[in-house]
């Protein structure tokens, strides 16, 4: 790697932090890494379709913006989504990405993997971009603006969407359920932006609630404090500002949690960082140019694996494993002004589903989007 060496302790504002998570621990003497280095080989030539993978792994188009699919025209820019259960099939949402009419779809598959239908689960919301799925099998969609809100979507589509003001008014991207300590963990993408902590009154209720965001605290390390109004009204101060020794994140991207680790991505400096929950810590997992470049939305596998979308790059999604490669998993050809986004495993984790926001034609208003399915004998 050129620019930093692969998982070290790391400075991060006005003190040194840890490594931790014990899911990495193993990984911290683990050196730099190459591409192709992974659990899957090296690429091969691109497909049919475009997509270059590993030996065994196959790709299909599911769906492209502006033409239908299930019943229903699909949404243009697709970024964040998630999968779910149903019956013998199961579920995969995404968002829209696109002002005042963006919202939310989903399409869902038979036990074939055919596509039964697909239909609209959340609708005129403003730049939704990723989000985030909880234990209770619902969608949080998470709109990327000024004052943005959190909607708790029902990837189902028998229930109604509902904005969850109490988890903050500010630019949202990401958002990662833990239940153990029953909280959500938000991202903000703005260059001095936050990390946030949402604990609600009730869990599986996230109406009510408590807003944290982490903070540099006195002897070096984070701490969590209490934000003193979420609501961000439109004449005080915005939500990143209102608690002055909050920790400064260079453009908050995608947000994942396992065994007891948040992990999320922040743009600006191409990092992916763990936050410890059981311990209290922060730490960089991932800082350098090469393989893994433009780093944004993350997912992972029971089994530990993280995979890494890139906005730009090379147009990958790498896989970042507990022994410390990196290695890319899927190359996109041709969509060079597009990004990856909205990586989910099916329940079974044997297909994993993403978009190119803008495809290859890179339109900013998305109506080029496609949306993949990989399926092949992905770690478990």
């Amino acid at each position: 790697m050129q620019r930093r060496t692969f998982l070290r302790t790391a400075s991060a504002g006005a003190g040194a932090v840890a490594f931790s998570g014990a899911l990495w621990q193993g990984a911290a003497t683990a050196g730099t890494s190459a591409a192709g280095a992974g659990p899957y080989g090296p690429l091969r030539a691109p497909d049919a379709n475009g997509v270059a993978l590993p030996e065994g792994f196959r790709s299909r188009i599911v769906a492209r913006s502006s033409l239908p699919v299930g019943g229903i025209l699909w949404h243009p820019a697709p970024d964040g989504g998630a999968c779910y259960p149903d019956g013998d099939g199961w579920i995969y949402v995404s968002n829209s990405e696109v002002p005042l009419v963006g919202g939310a779809s989903a399409i869902r598959f038979r036990s074939d993997g055919s596509v039964d239908r697909a239909y609209r689960v959340l609708e005129g919301t403003n730049l939704n971009c990723a989000g985030g799925a909880t234990p209770w099998r619902t969608w949080l969609s998470c709109e990327e603006t000024w004052r943005g809100r959190v909607f708790e979507t029902d990837p189902y589509g028998r229930r109604e969407a509902v904005a969850h003001k109490a988890m903050g008014r500010f630019k949202h991207e990401a958002a990662a359920c833990d239940p153990d300590r029953r909280v959500v963990y938000l991202t903000e993408d703005e260059p001095d932006g936050c990390f946030y902590r949402y604990t609600p009154e009730v869990w599986g209720d996230l109406s009510r609630g408590r807003l944290d965001v982490l903070c540099e605290s006195a002897g070096g390390g984070v701490e969590w404090r209490e934000v003193p109004d979420p609501s961000a009204p439109l004449f005080g101060k915005q939500t990143r500002h209102q608690v002055g020794s909050a920790r400064r994140f260079d453009g908050g991207e995608g947000c994942h949690y396992a065994d007891g680790t948040c992990w999320f991505t922040t743009k600006g400096d191409n990092r992916v960082w763990a936050y410890d929950a059981e311990r209290g810590e922060l730490s960089v997992a991932y800082d350098a140019d090469s393989p893994l470049d433009g780093v944004d939305n993350i997912t992972g596998t029971p089994g530990g694996d993280l995979y890494v979308a890139e906005d730009g790059g090379n147009m990958e999604i790498n896989v970042i494993t507990p022994e410390g490669a990196v290695a890319p998993v899927i190359r996109l050809d041709g969509h060079g002004d597009s990004e990856i986004t909205g990586p989910a495993f099916s329940p079974d984790g044997s297909r994993l589903y993403f978009s190119s926001q803008r495809g290859t034609l890179g339109d900013p208003a998305g109506l080029g989007g496609m949306t993949f399915e990989v399926s092949g004998p992905f770690r478990r």
